[in-house]
């Protein structure tokens, strides 16, 4: 599939700050960039990654970013909206559909089984199935793709390299979500456990995981949303709602870097700079520099965004096992710096459906 649709784009002002957003998408439907985890621009930022589901069911879509027209690429039943993960040399968008682990050509839309649930099966030596959502990894330099399969008891990850393409099971665990390569080496992959336990990172040199931070029980201490912070061999921690940790991975050395109720947290590919999205109460999309621990932070601009989980706002819910939640993705801000650091992408369901939205880092203007 390539079909080229004219673009749809239109500038915007923040109420505010008064600052300039450009929105990229206005059709009555649910568009959201890939989970903020995962880039949304490819390196030489000539596209960027859309979910849609204009036509009734989940597709992606290229934004051009030379006249922001929108380009449909997939042909799948369904894609697995947060599985998504572009490669940075914009070649592909490597993501699960119809059961499947797929890649699609950017250029022109042909798609590619990588596994089917049966290779995967026969991997981790007994029946597994490919779990919705939760995200994929690809390597920095687009050499490993990470994803998850489960049976009814254990999580496994499973490792494609996409040089030889060959696979491989590399972990097995109680759980596994959240997966995320180190930006500075391959070696390490991020494997989050369960909502009780979840630092936990793979060595890929010897096999062995090793948790990198344990969580206070006896103070319903609330971890979530762990990404990696360039250049450090750090995770950024949310410890919501109280602020954001730095844990490294290899000394355990904590230090904390926000005070603020930081909801997803991610660094710039410089690590310079981490964006944070605000809940209970929303107080805009914030940036501070992760390399010091000043807790100082400038908004930079306010999505509007519905921001759905009332579970959110209380204490840590989970000590019991899993609860039932509504917490729509689509309704979150998901900030994500671009690949120059300039701009942030985010999404927002001000308007009555989720929309894609850009703004300019030097647009900031409101300083803590």
């Amino acid at each position: 599939m390539y079909q080229i649709l004219p673009p749809e784009d239109r500038q915007i002002t923040d109420r505010k700050t008064g600052q300039h957003i450009h929105q990229l998408t206005t059709h009555p439907a649910i568009h959201h960039h890939p989970f903020f985890l995962s880039p949304a621009w490819d390196e030489a930022m000539n596209h960027i990654v859309i979910v849609s589901n204009r036509i009734g069911k989940n597709q992606l879509y290229l934004c051009r970013t030379s006249d922001y027209a929108l380009i449909r690429i997939s042909e799948a039943e369904e894609v697995d909206e947060w599985t998504v993960h572009p490669s940075r040399d914009g070649r592909y968008v490597y993501y699960h559909a119809d059961k499947l682990g797929l890649r699609t050509e950017c250029a022109t839309g042909r798609s590619e089984v990588l596994i089917t649930e049966e290779e995967a099966s026969r991997l981790c030596s007994e029946k597994v199935v490919f779990p919705l959502g939760k995200t994929t990894a690809l390597s920095h330099d687009d050499r490993y793709w990470a994803i998850r399969a489960c049976s009814g008891s254990r999580w496994y990850a499973l490792v494609l390299d996409t040089d030889t393409q060959k696979w491989k099971m590399e972990y097995e665990a109680e759980e596994v979500s959240h997966m995320q390569f180190c930006p500075d080496t391959s070696d390490y992959l991020f494997c989050a456990g369960p909502l009780t336990d979840r630092v936990w990172v793979l060595d890929r040199r010897n096999g062995q995981a090793r948790r990198v931070y344990q969580r206070n029980a006896e103070q319903k201490q609330w971890i979530t949303h762990e990404t990696w912070i360039p250049g450090t061999l750090e995770l950024s921690l949310v410890d919501w709602p109280r602020g954001i940790l730095a844990v490294h991975c290899e000394t355990g050395k904590i230090r904390r870097i926000a005070n603020f109720n930081a909801w997803h947290a991610i660094s710039n590919d410089q690590g310079t700079m981490m964006a944070a999205d605000t809940n209970f109460p929303d107080v805009g999309i914030r940036l501070l520099d992760p390399r010091n621990e000043s807790l100082q932070y400038e908004t930079l601009c306010y999505p509007r965004a519905s921001c759905r989980g009332d579970h959110w706002n209380g204490p840590f819910p989970y000590d019991h096992g899993p609860i039932r939640t509504y917490s729509p993705q689509y309704t979150h801000p998901h900030p994500r710096f671009s690949p120059d650091g300039k701009s942030v992408i985010y999404t927002s369901d001000h308007t009555g459906y989720a929309q894609v939205y850009v703004i300019a880092i030097e647009e900031r203007s409101v300083l803590n």
